[in-house]
């Protein structure tokens, strides 16, 4: 679905920039002299050049690289959750710091959001989980602690007791690092 949506976007794109670059090279109008017409059409269309590589410039610096796709060749765990109200079951609970873990998420009653939290307590991934879809989600795990994922979008009366966590510990080769 994330290439698909790149696809769309990158598309639109390339139809805008030749929407503008035809104005650009079959617009025209009289000014007052044929002198101040071609130093205001050149300066104009310097203008309008740099507008367009600015522009790409900076689609390509936030599409690239595809965020959903981080990670995907390094995947070493896979954890299934499926929400429910009003609790998350997962089919584990334990990761190694530097583990990338991919998420499958589902649920077949209620909308829920998928919320991982750091040992902080700051938001470190999230994903809507919705009836009828599975979700994927990746993280890497970067330090050791207990990582709790919380429902982000109110699902019911419990919606509060939507609690599970995710145990990090240093094993092996990151414990040597």
């Amino acid at each position: 679905m994330q290439s698909i949506a790149l696809q769309i976007t990158a598309g639109a794109l390339a139809v805008l920039t030749a929407g503008f670059a035809w104005v650009m090279y079959t617009s025209g109008g009289p000014l007052r002299s044929e002198a101040a017409t071609h130093a205001a059409y050149r300066l104009r269309h310097i203008l309008f050049l740099a507008a367009l590589v600015a522009g790409a410039a900076i689609a390509a610096a936030t599409l690239f690289p595809w965020p959903h796709d981080a990670h995907a060749s390094a995947i070493t765990r896979k954890i299934d959750v499926k929400a429910r109200q009003w609790a998350w079951e997962l089919s584990g609970q334990q990761a190694a710091v530097g583990d990338v873990v991919e998420f499958t998420l589902t649920t077949s009653d209620v909308s829920h959001g998928f919320g991982l939290y750091d040992p902080d307590n700051r938001l470190v991934a999230q994903m809507q989980v919705m009836p009828g879809f599975t979700n994927k989600v990746r993280h890497q795990f970067d330090r050791p602690g207990k990582y709790q994922i919380l429902c982000m979008e109110y699902c019911g009366l419990a919606h509060h007791a939507m609690v599970a966590h995710i145990d990090v510990a240093v094993t092996g080769a990151a414990a040597s690092k």
